[in-house]
């Protein structure tokens, strides 16, 4: 390959080395900041077949964007700004765009251990999916097992995973071991509008649909047995379960109700954007500490959906193999979020260290050793971050690394990443083929619907051993351990 990769639009993508590749910055064009893309070969050449490097080219047109805005390996096109991104925006002059979190406001995903092996699992695999399938809703629209009064609602969209907790959904210790501890400050419930609380409040303890699941893994390899042992990752054949979901139609609504109102004020503020999909609003303005505000509330409604499905598969595997969650060392490895903005402090070449708005969206924070925000009990090797694969793949368990917080603002991918759409999943493969595949592999299946399935395919998606590989490569997050599934329950 070239060290010139190919044109997107008028820009010129370059090549730096193996594994990083760059627009440069054009004030012509409008941009304000380069682009920087995390990748090898492959996985730039499936990111310029869509709109990925375009819309990222676009994000760096807004005003106060800082350094550069990075594509993490597993990036493809999203709405205005790139799935697999990250782009930081100055605290006091520049902006916060909804489109910069998305519509799934924290999605995130949670991995769970066990003291159970896969030979203690393959006498009872598919009944303990049935069950896990029957303990916890899933799907389009799908309603949880809790009924909310108003003042219930408001409650956890303050207090997050404690208020799950407090009601008895939860170990005490599970707050220590999520980003944020599992509640954002500044969430303020008048900032949500009724048609986002009715939305949220049924949903609340259930997966949904798309690409959320719960899987149950074992252990497959670990390459960093320091890092694995203080997880509670013990060896090889060792049971974990991953579970992938966010704030469901709470934080949809929240995310369309601020991007309208971003629209409206573009012409308050004399905002000029190259695309309507960047609505934005100052940062500082009174607008932005809205949005802020009720996102936070959709960030605490997701930590503790995931905290409620948490209780029910812990009751679930009591059910099925006739022990405690506590005998069974059901501890939870860490949460982190997927999509979310935050304040975070950075080190800017010639501007010194500055208070940035950090979007990251289908971007996981990866901070190393020594950071306050790291968990106590992990402060000494760094945050585990979690890359979750598809259906038929591996996941991943890498460790924050020092060289995320100059490369990426602190960051790493969040999974394989979509190669193809779900309508063209759709059109090459079939419910009876996927479920083929999976069996083949020893992967037990169980879904709502077959559309569900086939949309989620794995062959849709990226290698997401290679989206590792590009990270442990340049440092920003390092292996850990590679994780496969054995059971699987969808929407």
């Amino acid at each position: 390959m070239s060290d010139l990769v190919t044109r997107i639009g008028n820009h010129k993508v370059t090549k730096i080395n193996d594994f990083e590749f760059r627009v440069e910055m054009d004030r012509s064009k409008g941009m304000n900041v380069p682009v920087t893309i995390y990748a090898n070969d492959d996985l730039i050449s499936k990111m310029i077949t869509d709109r990925t490097i375009h819309q990222a080219t676009n994000v760096s047109t807004l005003p106060g964007a800082k350094k550069h805005v990075v594509v993490l390996p597993d990036g493809h096109e999203g709405y205005g700004f790139p799935v697999g991104g990250v782009a930081a925006t100055d605290a006091q002059e520049g902006v916060i765009s909804p489109g910069g979190v998305g519509y799934d406001i924290n999605c995130g995903v949670r991995l769970i251990r066990t003291g159970l092996s896969e030979r203690d699992l393959k006498p009872r695999l598919k009944e303990l999916v049935n069950e896990l399938f029957k303990s916890i809703p899933s799907g389009v629209g799908s309603s949880g097992k809790i009924k909310l009064t108003k003042a219930e609602l408001d409650d956890l969209l303050v207090e997050g995973i404690d208020w799950a907790i407090q009601k008895g959904y939860g170990w005490e210790q599970d707050a220590d071991m999520c980003e944020e501890r599992g509640r954002m400050k500044g969430a303020n419930t008048e900032c949500i509008s009724e048609t986002a609380r009715k939305r949220g409040a049924p949903q609340l303890g259930s997966l949904g649909s798309g690409n959320h699941f719960l899987e149950i893994q074992k252990v497959d390899k670990i390459f960093d047995e320091k890092a694995a042992r203080t997880m509670g990752i013990n060896g090889e054949g060792q049971l974990t379960i991953l579970i992938h979901c966010g704030s469901r139609g709470l934080g949809h609504q929240v995310c369309s109700d601020y991007l309208r109102i971003s629209e409206i004020a573009l012409k308050k503020y004399g905002t000029e954007l190259v695309d309507r999909e960047l609505a934005c609003v100052p940062n500082q303005s009174k607008e932005g500490e809205n949005y802020r505000s009720a996102m936070s509330s959709a960030l605490n409604f997701a930590w503790c959906n995931r905290e409620m499905i948490t209780h029910w598969t812990r009751m679930t595997f009591e059910r099925v193999f006739g022990m405690s969650e506590q005998q069974m060392d059901m501890g939870l490895v860490y949460d982190v979020a997927h999509n979310i903005a935050k304040l975070e402090r950075y080190r800017i070449d010639g501007e010194g260290t500055r208070d940035l708005i950090i979007h990251r969206k289908g971007a996981t924070r990866a901070f190393p050793a020594g950071m306050d925000e790291v968990p106590i009990k992990y402060r000494n090797i760094g945050q585990p971050v979690i890359i979750p694969g598809s259906m038929g793949t591996a996941s991943w368990i890498l460790l924050g690394n020092k060289k995320s917080l100059e490369l990426s603002f602190g960051s790493t991918a969040h999974g394989a990443g979509r190669m193809i759409s779900r309508s063209a999943a759709k059109r090459n493969n079939t419910a009876e083929q996927v479920r083929s595949v999976l069996e083949s592999k020893g992967i037990y299946v169980k879904a709502l619907t077959n559309e569900g399935l086939i949309e989620e395919t794995p062959n849709a998606y990226k290698d997401v051993d290679k989206v590792a590989e590009v990270s442990d490569t340049l440092g920003i997050a390092t292996k850990v351990a590679r994780l496969v599934p054995l059971g699987v329950i969808k929407g």
